[in-house]
């Protein structure tokens, strides 16, 4: 806010105004800009001091070089459109003074939040708070319309009074949004607590908090990957929720060092002005109000897991041996397997681990680290399978675990080969022969043959001893004579 008329303010505090216009008439330049209005409301009538040839204030921005610029000089002369301004420095009161922290933090998050605003409701309110935070009256007095421009104190409550009740409400907003979430800032960035899988996504989340440690809403956050992308880029642009919650952006890992880096505007320690070349003319501010706050973590991440499928099968059968244990190792046979974790698999009593097949005959061992070679090794042989077991070189299968996949791996177990004898006793009669077997044991038929001898030679010994009767019983001392 200021007077748009440098010969008005020229001739305040003047002996007289013949002097004052020979003054002008010598030193005014030619007139080749003028102040132009950007958004906000002009209030009338305006707040009295000498000289102040306005009817109306007008509270909100200023265009400046196509730039919206609000005025903090309160009563000096507003800028022209192609007012030129020297390189900002801290702001201060209108009367020199160093403004309370507090005040300067309000400040710097005010310009951070509403210096792009569209509404003409923020934009007179951004104002108005400006002018009662950096002209406000140091003592009575300075209120009083007898003050110069330079003296004049800005009447908060009387312009108050004249905004449109739209504008009342935005002050209200402005003044409570800036004391809850004015500076300092601070940034948080969460990692997954795990190592990250290559090529899957995982939650991370950005943070940003006010100065009561409280999260902060609709901040934009710039975001640039390493070694990882977001949405199929490395580089992009998030927002903090309304809220006031974390952003949540999933991070795909491309390496093993996936590293997110945000960076983003937060309030300045102390808001930054800029002085107009020409004397006697309002100091603006529009940016000013921002420092950069960044922040990074990294974390690791590894191929995604494999795992390994054992079947222990009969070899003549196919079908699955239960119960069998088997001892899992590198490829080496000897030292242990690696877990997705990264930690070897070992048992209890520190060597490789052992797992058991089931009732199918299968295990599997999930969560193996990727790429890696394994060996699965026989610890026992089961029952029934005693005989080609060599506990020397024990059964053992081998194969390469790839990301994401299960290595299928059969090991055959050869079944034992029944023990037969080489010959058959056929009771006490010497006549019955043998029969000789074969490794394989003895074939069907050559069974049911050494059977029916065995029942044939029975059957005539029975015979003989029914046909030997009648002599036993003959009487005694006679014989028969086709006996004799």
């Amino acid at each position: 806010m200021g007077s748009s008329t440098p010969a008005a303010r020229l001739i305040a505090g003047t002996a007289g105004l013949a002097m004052a216009a020979a003054v002008l008439v010598a030193t005014a330049p030619a007139a080749v800009a003028a102040p132009q209005h950007g958004l906000g409301h002009s209030v009338s009538p305006a707040q009295q001091y000498e000289g102040n040839p306005d009817p109306s204030d007008w509270l909100g921005s200023y265009v400046v070089g196509g730039q919206h610029v609000w005025c903090v000089s309160y009563a000096y002369l507003a800028p022209d459109t192609d007012e030129q301004y020297q390189p900002g420095e801290a702001l201060k009161t209108k009367w020199g003074t160093e403004l309370a922290p507090t005040v300067a933090a309000d400040i710097s998050y005010l310009l951070l939040r509403y210096t792009k605003t569209t509404s003409a409701d923020e934009a007179a309110a951004l104002g108005h708070l400006l002018h009662s935070w950096t002209a406000a009256p140091q003592k009575p007095d300075q209120l009083l319309p007898t003050n110069t421009f330079r003296t004049i104190a800005y009447d908060e409550a009387g312009h108050f009074a004249k905004l449109p009740a739209s504008a009342k409400a935005a002050v209200d907003k402005l003044k409570a949004d800036a004391t809850a979430n004015h500076g300092p800032w601070t940034v948080k960035i969460t990692k997954p607590t795990k190592p990250q899988i290559i090529d899957t996504p995982d939650a991370w989340t950005v943070q940003v908090n006010n100065a009561a440690g409280k999260g902060v809403a609709n901040v934009p956050v710039a975001l640039t990957l390493t070694d990882a992308t977001a949405e199929g880029r490395t580089t992009l642009t998030a927002k903090t929720p309304v809220d006031g919650g974390p952003a949540t952006i999933n991070v795909t890992p491309t390496g093993v060092n996936p590293k997110l880096a945000v960076s983003l505007s937060s309030p300045a320690d102390r808001p930054v002005v800029r002085a107009a070349v020409q004397v006697d003319t309002q100091r603006v501010v529009s940016t000013g109000g921002e420092k950069a706050l960044t922040g990074a973590e990294a974390t690791t991440a590894v191929t995604a897991p494999g795992s390994v499928a054992v079947a222990k099968v009969d070899e003549k059968t196919g079908a699955g041996i239960a119960g069998v244990s088997l001892r899992i190792t590198a490829a080496d046979k000897v030292a242990p397997a690696v877990g997705q974790d990264g930690k070897p698999l070992v048992g209890a009593d520190g060597k490789p681990t052992v797992v058991v097949t089931g009732a199918d005959g299968t295990v599997k061992v999930p969560e193996l680290k990727t790429p890696q070679d394994i060996c699965v090794i026989e610890v026992a042989a089961p029952a029934g399978y005693e005989q080609s077991f060599d506990p020397t070189a024990p059964p053992s299968v081998c194969g390469t675990v790839k990301p994401g996949d299960t290595l299928t791996l059969k090991l055959v177990n050869k079944p034992n080969v029944p023990t037969v004898p080489k010959t058959i006793p056929a009771g006490d009669d010497p006549g019955v022969a043998t029969a000789a077997m074969d490794s394989g044991g003895p074939s069907t038929g050559l069974l049911v043959g050494l059977g029916a001898l065995v029942l044939l030679a029975a059957g005539g010994s029975a015979a003989f001893v029914r046909r030997r009767t009648p002599r036993a019983v003959v009487g005694r001392g006679m014989r028969r004579d086709w006996e004799r």
